[in-house]
């Protein structure tokens, strides 16, 4: 293909549907492309487009994006694109991860949201595990789990996430190995939050070192305490009802992620305020926790704003249920750790796009944006950014924009409080054999759904 060709092509290929639906509706997201890059059909540019493109699609295959860029290219009557995906693939391997990262850390900060709690803002905090293709290489840096057999499991990579609470979107991410604790990833994710600002977590998250780290930072924390932190807790003053100021006392137990000499330097004692709180819901049993805060102004903050501020903590589950279920994110597809670490990153990047395309649609609407449904805003920006493109006019395109965030507004999903849904499914899965040994070396029994234990 000549020079000439070749540049009006990949001009061609960078100004994909979901890139012109970015730039018209959501102009946060900025992609920096590298200069000085060779020619190619796949530039940076367009290579970025593509990836979110396929991150965003309801099949998330490298064949059905390649597709999509054959289509495309067609339509404009530019020159044919082979349907090998070895290029794509090869171009997202080049793609700088650096640049990703600095890109969803840039659309990241612009969602940073205002106070959402007495005046404050509030950061969640939620761990999670993804999976991806059993490879050698994966499974050195991401092992399975030990409980699974050799050649039957799958690398499992472990991820700690803030979200902002007014806003849902993610802040920053910190990933290790299954065997790494959440409370070892957590720390990673400290310089994020900002002075002033209160993190929202459960109890798995709270410890002594924890809250001393974060008193020193100047954020507040709100947690469920621990069943067993029983010891070395002294009540000094009741507060109210259910409400005491209490001092931890440090115990002998140095954490993981702290050396020796800096758990001595730590103080011996430590003040908190310890809530009881009952949950008490119509039909099912009433539920009893305590929730541990460093907030220590009983009269500004009464022990009913932390129940209230708790029970919204499960807002931090549906977070990354939304990324992981309606997103696909909870089985990454490439084969190597490099192109699994680009992939999540980009993830990322599309779920914090389709959460500032919802912020936009609810704010003139009067709409609450944690209440717009994410799959209907998913499957909206699938369906119109192509109907974007075939505008001619810029004030074509202007109207459409605007009934595509009226479109985003009026999806909202009703409130039902104290729902619940069992883990349950209704539609029965195949009766097929368990993989109990690696494929090489499993024989597979005729008509073994006769069985009831399957054999090997």
């Amino acid at each position: 293909m000549p020079p000439r060709s070749l540049r009006s092509s990949s001009r061609r290929l960078a100004a994909l549907p979901i890139k012109r639906l970015v730039a018209i509706a959501s102009p946060l997201l900025r992609f920096p492309a590298p200069k000085n890059t060779r020619r190619r059909l796949f530039t940076p540019d367009a290579t970025f487009w593509l990836f979110l493109s396929q991150v965003l699609g309801p099949a998330r295959t490298c064949r059905e994006t390649v597709r999509n860029a054959q289509a495309w290219m067609r339509a404009g009557r530019k020159a044919d694109l082979s349907p090998n995906t070895s290029a794509y693939c090869q171009a997202r391997a080049r793609l700088p991860r650096k640049t990703l990262d600095a890109t969803f850390g840039a659309l990241a900060r612009a969602l940073r949201a205002g106070p959402s709690w007495m005046g404050r803002t509030v950061n969640v905090v939620d761990g999670s595990t993804v999976s991806m293709p059993d490879t050698q290489e994966s499974q050195a840096l991401y092992p399975q789990s030990p409980r699974q057999k050799p050649g039957c499991g799958f690398p499992i990579m472990r991820l700690v996430a803030v979200f902002s609470l007014a806003t849902g979107a993610v802040l920053g991410v910190a990933k290790g190995c299954l065997r790494i604790h959440e409370r070892t990833l957590w720390r990673g994710l400290w310089p994020l939050l900002e002075k002033g600002s209160v993190v929202l977590a459960d109890r798995g998250f709270r410890g002594f070192a924890d809250y001393r780290a974060l008193i020193a930072q100047g954020v507040d924390a709100v947690m469920r305490l621990n069943a067993r932190r029983g010891a070395g807790v002294r009540r000094i003053a009741r507060l109210g009802k259910g409400d005491w100021l209490v001092e931890w006392t440090k115990t002998g137990v140095c954490p993981k992620w702290m050396t020796k000499q800096e758990w001595r330097a730590l103080p011996d004692s430590l003040r908190l305020r310890h809530i009881e709180v009952r949950v008490a819901v119509a039909g099912f049993r009433t539920q009893a926790l305590t929730i541990a805060t460093t907030i220590l102004d009983a009269k500004a903050y009464g022990a009913q704003c932390f129940a209230d501020l708790y029970r919204r903590r499960w807002m931090a589950e549906l977070f990354p249920r939304d990324i992981k279920i309606t997103m696909g994110m909870d089985v990454l597809r490439c084969k190597t750790p490099a192109l699994v670490q680009k992939e999540l990153t980009m993830h990322l990047i599309a779920y914090n796009l389709v959460r500032a395309l919802m912020l936009k649609a609810a704010e003139p609407n009067g709409a609450d944006p944690l209440r717009l449904s994410l799959a209907g805003a998913l499957a909206a920006i699938r369906q119109w950014a192509p109907a974007l493109v075939a505008q001619r006019s810029a004030r074509s395109r202007r109207r459409l924009v605007e009934r595509f965030f009226r479109c985003l507004a009026r999806d909202i999903v009703p409130s039902r409080p104290n729902r619940t849904e069992p883990r349950a499914k209704k539609r029965r899965a195949k009766n097929y054999q368990l993989l109990n040994r690696p494929r090489a070396q499993f024989k597979e029994i005729q008509h073994g759904s006769k069985y009831a234990k399957p054999l090997s």
